[in-house]
């Protein structure tokens, strides 16, 4: 049955993006592990992003992992979102078409694009993900958000607005827009 091939292939999609995401942290954790902080203080974003960039194939050429080449490149592009940007977020941001980024919870985000909403590909790799991202961007702005305070509405330095709820009031997960 068509629709049953339909579901059995994306749930196996699912599951390589979530082998994916797994590998991705492992080799984020790495990297961060391996660099020496105090050599690294004089450097500039892009040198960083060269060392990082570095680290990263260094410890992927250590892995069994059996990784294509866009896997790789993949795996590099999104460690560095992760180490100096937003994350999984830095491609959307990236995209001039696209006017909106709502998230509810780490699995699912939809987007505005060119006045219609459609659903992303994007995912986070967990909720703490998600949550370790909120904070990169309240704490940038001098805001924070926490179980005390699980609400917060920012302005962010390009003028966006930005709005999170986070557990216990956001009960399936953080929401963002």
């Amino acid at each position: 049955n068509a629709a049953e091939d339909d579901n059995s292939s994306e749930q196996e999609s699912l599951a390589l993006e979530y082998e994916f995401q797994r590998i991705k942290a492992e080799v984020h954790q790495q990297v961060i592990g391996r660099m020496d902080l105090n050599s690294l203080g004089g450097l500039d974003e892009s040198e960083l992003r060269i060392e990082v960039h570095r680290a990263c194939e260094q410890i992927l050429n250590e892995r069994s992992d059996l990784l294509n080449k866009e896997d790789r490149e993949r795996i590099f592009r999104e460690v560095i979102d992760e180490t100096f940007g937003l994350g999984p977020l830095e491609p959307l941001l990236a995209d001039d078409s696209i006017s909106e980024i709502m998230i509810n919870g780490p699995d699912t985000i939809y987007i505005e694009k060119n006045g219609r909403l459609q659903r992303s590909k994007v995912t986070f790799a967990s909720e703490p993900h998600l949550l370790k991202i909120i904070q990169k961007v309240v704490g940038a702005v001098g805001r924070r958000v926490d179980e005390t305070s699980p609400m917060v509405d920012a302005r962010l330095s390009d003028g966006s607005r930005f709005n999170a709820i986070i557990p216990p009031l956001a009960l399936d997960g953080s929401l963002v827009s």
